[in-house]
């Protein structure tokens, strides 16, 4: 059985990984597998972006294309600030 002095140490330590936790993320981008299997990305916005791996692969696959199309229309693309 543990004693008073380890439960004090496991809680304060559940508590700092808690506080951790609760910081913002803010700008901070981070990957993630979900529950279904998806790819996650966490930091772009209010929710994660979840695409199964052939759909971020055919997504990576037009980077270029995603790039020009940005250029070429960035008189109307907004920017979120």
């Amino acid at each position: 059985m543990a004693s008073d002095e380890d439960l004090k140490a496991e809680i304060e330590r559940l508590r700092a990984e808690n506080e951790a936790l609760k910081k913002p993320t803010r700008g901070r981008m981070s990957l993630k597998v979900s529950e279904k299997g998806g790819l996650s990305v966490y930091g772009l916005g209010r929710f994660p972006v979840t695409l199964y791996r052939e759909q971020w692969e055919k997504l990576l696959g037009m980077a270029d294309e995603i790039r020009n199309f940005i250029r070429e229309n960035e008189g109307a693309l907004k920017k979120k600030e």
